[in-house]
C-alpha cells in the first residue's frame, strides 16, 4: 500500500492549472503519519483552514479510527473522502454510468459520466463509511466518497450512505475478547501478538479463518484439535491434522489424474493494474516463448502483443488440427486470462499489425469456451485439498518444482512493471526478472500436470489419513513429497 500512495500523491495536484483561473484557491495540506494523535490535531487544522486537499486524515472515537487518504474541498465547502485501494474497484461496462475523476484532477475539475461497474470490497466501503460519519459530526460531509484502485489515475466516486447499514451492524457487535483469524491478518500489524495468544488457544481460526469456522464452533468445536478430533466429519478434520503436521496436501479421490493432449501448451499472463496485459508466456514442453510490450498499455504497442501471442496459439493449435491430433492449452486459475483476452479483443479486436490481426471478441470466446482451453486450478481443486489453499506456489513445489526467484510474487510483479519501462540497466534487469518469473509459472503448470498424471505420489488420501488417526498409527512418511 505504501507503493501505491505514493504514486498517488505524485499525481494529486499542488497548485491551480492552466484553465483554472486566478481567483480559485487553491490549498493542499499533507499530514505526516508519524504521531497518530498529531495527525488528528492537524486534520481539523486543516479543516478549518478549509483547505482543497488534505492527504494523511486521521479521525477518531472511542470506538474507532480511520485513516482517510485524501479529503477534497467542494465548491458547495463540504468535503468528500477518497482512499486508495489495492483491489480493483470498477470494471468497463456498457451500459452502466459511474462518476469519475481524475486523479490529477481532485479538488480542480468536475466529474464525469464513465461507463463502468463498481466493485465493492467491505474493508473499503468501511473506510468510506467512517470517514463520511466524521465529518458529518461536523457538518461537512457532501454525501460522496471516492475510491481510487489499481488504476490510480482516476477515483470513482458513489454515495456514501450505501455504506452505512453495513457499517451500523459492524459497530453493533460487541468487541471480541479474545484474537479470531480472519483474511485481513495478512496485512495487519498487530498480528505477531495475536498469533501468539492464538497459538495458545489451538483457535479453530488458525485452520478455518473468518466465517468458515462458524458451524463447527456452533458444534461446539473451538479448537483444532478438537476439529481433529472429530474425524466423522471427514474432510474439515483432515485439513486440520495436515495442517497440525504441516502437511501440504491431501487427495479427494482414489485416483488423481490431469488431461492429456497430444500438443500441450501453457499459458500464464502479466498484467498491470487495470491497464492492460503486458506479457503473455507460453511453453510447449521445451521451449519457453514471451510475448511482451514494455510500453505503455492501452495503444497498438499492447494490442500488437496480444495478436502475435494469438496468432502463435491458433497456428499451434490449427496444425494439431491438420495432423489429426488433440490440442490443450493450459493455464493455472483462468479468470485473469480469461478476462485479459476478452479485454484485448474487445478493445483492439480487428485491428491489423503487418501479419497478424487481433481476434474478435467472439473468436476468444470460442477458444476460452472450449474443451481445448483447460483450467488446472479447477482440475486440482476437484481431487486435492490443503489447509494452505491451492495455488500455484503451494502445489507446485509438492510436485517437485521450485522457483528460480522464490520470493517473487505478483504484487511484487506489479511494481517490477514500473521499473521495467525504462532503459538503463536496472530496468533491463527487471525485465529479465519478470520474464524468468513468468517461465517459472508456466513450468510449474506443466510440472504440477505430469505429478498428478503419475497420481500424485507422496499426497496422503483423506479417507486412509484420517483411518491412520483413528488406529493411532500415523504413515508420515506417506505425506513427504519431493522438493526440487
Amino acid at each position: 500500500m505504501l507503493v501505491a500512495r505514493e504514486a498517488v500523491q505524485a499525481l494529486l495536484p499542488q497548485r491551480r492549472a492552466l484553465g483554472d483561473g486566478r481567483s480559485r484557491r487553491f490549498l493542499r495540506v499533507d499530514i505526516p503519519g508519524e504521531d497518530a494523535f498529531a495527525a488528528e490535531l492537524a486534520t481539523l487544522e486543516a479543516l478549518a483552514q478549509r483547505a482543497t486537499l488534505i492527504t494523511g486524515a486521521v479521525f477518531s472515537t472511542a470506538q474507532w479510527r480511520v485513516e482517510v487518504d485524501i479529503l477534497v474541498r467542494r465548491p458547495d465547502g463540504l468535503y468528500m473522502p477518497v482512499i486508495v485501494s489495492n483491489h480493483r474497484v470498477a470494471r468497463a461496462a456498457q451500459g452502466h454510468s459511474t462518476p469519475v475523476l481524475a486523479t490529477g484532477r481532485l479538488g480542480l475539475g468536475e466529474p464525469v459520466e464513465g461507463q463502468f461497474r463498481l466493485r465493492h470490497h467491505a474493508i473499503d466501503g468501511y473506510r468510506l463509511g467512517l470517514a463520511a460519519r466524521a465529518l458529518a459530526e461536523m457538518d461537512l460531509d457532501s454525501g460522496w466518497g471516492g475510491t481510487i484502485g489499481q488504476d490510480r489515475t482516476r477515483a470513482f466516486l458513489e454515495r456514501t450512505a450505501s455504506f452505512q447499514p453495513a457499517l451500523d451492524k459492524a459497530l453493533d457487535l460487541p468487541l471480541p475478547r479474545r484474537p479470531r483469524r480472519v483474511k485481513e491478518c495478512a496485512t495487519c500489524r498487530f498480528r505477531p501478538l495475536c498469533d501468539v495468544e492464538l497459538t495458545e488457544l489451538d483457535d479453530i481460526s488458525l485452520v478455518l479463518p473468518g466465517d468458515r469456522a462458524e458451524p463447527f464452533r456452533e458444534q461446539g468445536i473451538t479448537t483444532v484439535q478438537e476439529l481433529i478430533d472429530a474425524r466423522w466429519l471427514g474432510e474439515p478434520a483432515a485439513l486440520a491434522k495436515a495442517w497440525r503436521e504441516g502437511i501440504p496436501l491431501l487427495r479427494r479421490v482414489d485416483a488423481v489424474d490431469a488431461p492429456r493432449a497430444d500438443v500441450e501448451i501453457d499459458v500464464d499472463m502479466e498484467a498491470y493494474l487495470d491497464q492492460g496485459a503486458y506479457l503473455w508466456g507460453t511453453f510447449d514442453g521445451q521451449d519457453y516463448r514471451a510475448f511482451a510490450t514494455w510500453e505503455p498499455l492501452g495503444g497498438d504497442a499492447e494490442a500488437e502483443n496480444f495478436a502475435r501471442l494469438w496468432a502463435w496459439l491458433e497456428q499451434k493449435r490449427e496444425q494439431a488440427h491438420r495432423d489429426g491430433v488433440t490440442f490443450a492449452a493450459y493455464c493455472w486459475s483462468a479468470h485473469g486470462e480469461n478476462h485479459w483476452m476478452r479485454m484485448s479483443a474487445r478493445r483492439f479486436g480487428g485491428r491489423r499489425f503487418t501479419d497478424v490481426t487481433v481476434p474478435t471478441e467472439a473468436e476468444v470466446v470460442e477458444f476460452i469456451s472450449s474443451q481445448e482451453w483447460v483450467d488446472m486450478f479447477d482440475v486440482v481443486r476437484r481431487q486435492l485439498v490443503g489447509p494452505y489453499g491451492l495455488g500455484l506456489k503451494v502445489v507446485a513445489p509438492v510436485a517437485g518444482y521450485t522457483w528460480a526467484d522464490g520470493d517473487f510474487d505478483g504484487e511484487e510483479s506489479v511494481n517490477a512493471r514500473r521499473v521495467a519501462r525504462g532503459v538503463d540497466k536496472q530496468a533491463l534487469e527487471t525485465r529479465s526478472r519478470l520474464l524468468r518469473y513468468n517461465e517459472d509459472d508456466c513450468r510449474a503448470t506443466a510440472r504440477v500436470r505430469e505429478w498428478m498424471r503419475a497420481g500424485a505420489p507422496g499426497t496422503p488420501l483423506i479417507r486412509q489419513y484420517l483411518d491412520d488417526e483413528a488406529t493411532g498409527s500415523p504413515q508420515r512418511g506417506e505425506a513427504e513429497s519431493p522438493r526440487g
